[in-house]
């Protein structure tokens, strides 16, 4: 094809662009592409989309703006009017389509309902995009549309609900800012780049039936997960993909109406899909690259609330994994009014010398609009073993690790002392329950929507506790059970970490008057103790009463940013010296079995208690 025999010359161009404009060197005549843009109910998505355009590594002077919106209940419209006017001058054309007052489509029975008549509305304006794009003159598409305009058919497995017009969906944010260049620089008529998401969901069919529906693959997970790269034909792509105008066989491309022998579900992705199959032009989709995030669609039922909840989840996991999203600074966002969501406090434990774990901590409770407030933890690197006994803290008799048989470290030191601290404030102040968070916390969806709903429910049974996980390591799931009439919680058992937790009052002041300063253990040994649930018997000789009455928000709630192992990620409480070690040997990852991803809890340690295996991580 055309496209591919360009390709080395185009690869060249988009790779010597950038230093040839700072050269000062005339601009490259790099291809003109269209920007196509339609959104419909995308306030909460919109200003990050907006954001990623903003960003994109391409001359603005070589990119026109197609724009449509319609049938709005929320602030799109006013969103994209106040964008362009401040954008808008920098692009080469602007076209602007908006639709009048706030309406619903003939037997749509919300705003993620997908009727016949509302999927035939966003053919035509994608045809009229892509037709706008042929007569400009564009060398390229990108259907890169924002949520809800587009959609997906009824029986569509595995499909989205998004639009598509580079073609992208406001709910796909492009945190790379080289997508275009690098899509370009492959010479393919139609290609995706691969969007990540917070579940199996992608932007892909690895296969399609005879009969235009999802087919499963054994391509698609290994393709998904990343564990084969590279530019994988594939029978369709959706919701954000670039489409060359120049490429043999792409003058017969259409959305609407649908090529005269369709016969497959009416639906924009999948007539697309079938006029890409009819006019020989084929489909990519390219994975080597981290090129941004996609929503996960919500259900027909759903509404645009819970749309928004599954798209802050979106923006929690992108500032856990990277590239985080940007907001458009053009565009005028809702206000946030973060709260204590019915705590007294919501205390963040988190070292000073740790300044992007806290950043990303207080970004996400702000984007769940969660009031903390950071205490700053006991850095046990800094410690000497006479300032710890100094502190009153000695090892409790006999205590080693369970898996390395190693003694207390100082940064389980620094952490114990870190929670010990804000117990203390709970009873000093008489604060009734709090939350309590280290800065590795990874959030599951809608954590505060499911913690409020946990919290009246134990509320309306009046149930007695003293401490909830809402994040940790089960041991022994199987032998855990569950509260009558609570299905959301179950009585703790063996437990590691101590990353989240709703503590009251009473719990904390059974925590100080077991005096564990004087016989100190890891903090997530000692909670278990503390409510009777320890396997080793000569530690639980240390304190009484162990008379804690905690619980465990099942599933849980929250896990970890990262585990044992992972690339650039160190535990400040693992990996630090012996606690009576002040040489500055550090105790390395190995030997490690508590933040394994996938651990095999079937080591019988020295201190004598048998952990056994489990059929996976619960985290």
């Amino acid at each position: 094809m055309r496209a591919a025999r360009a390709a080395p010359l185009l690869q060249l161009l988009l790779l010597l662009g950038p230093w040839l404009e700072a050269a000062g060197v005339a601009e490259s005549p790099l291809p003109a592409v269209v920007l196509a843009i339609l959104a419909r109910n995308a306030e909460h998505s919109l200003p990050h989309y907006l954001g990623a355009l903003e960003r994109l590594d391409y001359p603005r002077a070589r990119m026109a703006l197609w724009c449509a919106t319609d049938h709005n209940v929320d602030n799109t419209t006013e969103m994209l009017q106040e964008w362009l006017a401040a954008v808008g001058d920098d692009y080469a054309a602007v076209v602007w389509r908006p639709e009048g007052e706030p309406r619903f489509y003939p037997d749509e029975e919300g705003p993620k309902h997908w009727t016949k008549e509302r999927h035939q509305f966003l053919m035509e304006l994608k045809q009229e995009a892509l037709t706008f794009a042929r007569n400009w003159g564009a060398d390229y598409i990108l259907d890169h549309s924002v949520n809800s305009l587009g959609g997906c058919s009824p029986g569509r497995a595995g499909a989205c609900d998004v639009p598509s017009s580079k073609f992208a969906d406001t709910d796909n944010i492009l945190t790379n800012n080289q997508t275009l260049r690098l899509l370009m620089g492959q010479g393919l008529p139609v290609v995706a780049p691969m969007l990540d998401s917070q579940t199996y969901y992608s932007n892909f069919w690895c296969g399609i039936t005879p009969q235009g529906y999802y087919r499963r693959t054994a391509e698609y997970f290994p393709t998904k997960n990343r564990q084969r790269r590279g530019c994988f034909r594939v029978p369709m792509v959706h919701s954000t993909f670039l489409a060359s105008l120049r490429a043999e066989g792409a003058d017969q491309l259409a959305f609407y109406p649908p090529h005269p022998n369709y016969t497959w579900p009416f639906d924009d992705i999948i007539v697309f899909a079938y006029a890409c199959q009819a006019a020989g032009v084929s489909v990519h989709v390219c994975n080597e690259h981290r090129y941004g995030y996609m929503n996960v669609p919500v259900k027909s039922h759903q509404g645009l609330e819970d749309e928004r909840v599954n798209f802050i989840h979106l923006i929690l996991e992108a500032l856990v994994d990277g590239p985080r999203m940007q907001a458009s600074a053009h565009v005028t966002r809702p206000s946030k009014r973060p709260s204590k969501i019915g705590f007294d406090e919501v205390f963040v434990i988190s070292l000073a010398r740790r300044p992007d774990r806290r950043e990303r901590m207080l970004a996400s409770l702000w984007e769940m609009e969660i009031s903390g407030r950071v205490v700053d933890a006991v850095d046990g690197w800094m410690l000497n073993s006479s300032a710890i006994r100094n502190l009153g803290v000695d090892l409790l008799p006999g205590y080693q690790d369970p898996y390395s048989g190693r003694t207390l470290t100082k940064g389980e030191v620094g952490c114990f002392l870190s929670h010990y601290s804000i117990w203390e404030e709970v009873v000093a102040r008489g604060l009734a329950r709090v939350l309590v968070f280290e800065d590795d916390v990874r959030f599951e969806s809608n954590f505060r929507g499911r913690l409020e709903r946990l919290m009246e429910d134990v509320e309306a049974e009046k149930l007695s506790w003293d401490l909830i996980y809402l994040g940790r390591k089960q041991v022994n799931p199987e032998k855990e059970t569950a509260v009558e009439g609570l299905p959301g919680l179950v009585v703790a058992g063996y437990s590691y970490w101590t990353l989240a937790y709703a503590l009251r009052l009473a719990g904390a002041r059974k925590l100080l008057a077991s005096q564990p300063l004087r016989r100190m253990l890891p903090v997530d040994e000692f909670l278990p103790i503390m409510f009777d649930q320890h396997p080793n018997e000569q530690y639980k000789a240390h304190f009484w009463p162990r008379d804690l009455v905690a619980f465990s928000a099942q599933p849980l709630l929250a896990a970890p940013t990262h585990y044992a192992g992972d690339a650039e990620w160190l535990s400040d409480t693992e990996t630090s010296s012996p606690w009576d070690d002040d040489s500055g040997r550090l105790i390395s990852w190995s030997g490690s079995q508590k933040t394994l991803r996938s651990p095999r809890l079937d080591l019988t340690g020295s201190s004598g208690h048998s952990l056994q295996p489990q059929p996976r991580d619960e985290l």
